[in-house]
């Protein structure tokens, strides 16, 4: 899968930088004081329910699928071999994680929506780079590693803009 092993240093290092911006999204919400987070200890455990009628409740589903589908990518890149069943295990594993940290430490509603949605967008993410690797096998690392930088570089600058307009 990797042409060498700096292609794969590379995979690694985008995505330890997805998994730190990620935990920086779910746990922390773009806060750049943690005295801001909410306090709150709550669990939903009926799907698709919410206390009131909003229409941002899609809108934060798909931003689940959407946030969690570079994990199924990588996940994919890095475990190859193993069934999807299993990749798809993990990325509800991480899911549950981040959800039992926020009920742990009382920041945010740990909700069986989110574990929904993001191990959807895992599984996509896990289905798009089977795919990609389909239409080009020579290139689709180097095209993952490419994106990822992209994107992990606005969201760095916009960390960075954050704490300077907060710091």
């Amino acid at each position: 899968m990797f042409r060498s092993n700096k292609e794969k240093m590379l995979a690694r290092i985008v995505f330890g930088i997805y998994l730190g911006l990620l935990t920086w999204l779910v746990l922390f919400k773009f806060a750049t004081d943690f005295s801001a987070l909410p306090h709150i200890r709550r669990i939903n455990w009926i799907p698709f329910y919410y206390d009131q009628a909003v229409s941002t409740h899609l809108k934060e589903v798909l931003y689940n699928i959407v946030v969690f589908a570079p994990l199924g990518v990588y996940l994919h890149l890095f475990f190859e071999k193993r069934s999807i069943v299993r990749k798809c295990a993990a990325v509800l594993s991480v899911s549950l994680l981040f959800e039992t940290i926020q009920f742990a430490f009382a920041i945010g509603v740990s909700d069986v929506t989110d574990l929904i949605g993001n191990t959807l967008g895992g599984a996509l993410g896990i289905l798009f780079c089977m795919g990609l690797k389909w239409v080009m096998p020579r290139r689709f690392v180097s095209l993952i590693n490419g994106a990822g930088l992209v994107i992990e570089a606005c969201g760095l600058g916009l960390m960075a803009l954050l704490w300077a307009a907060n710091g």
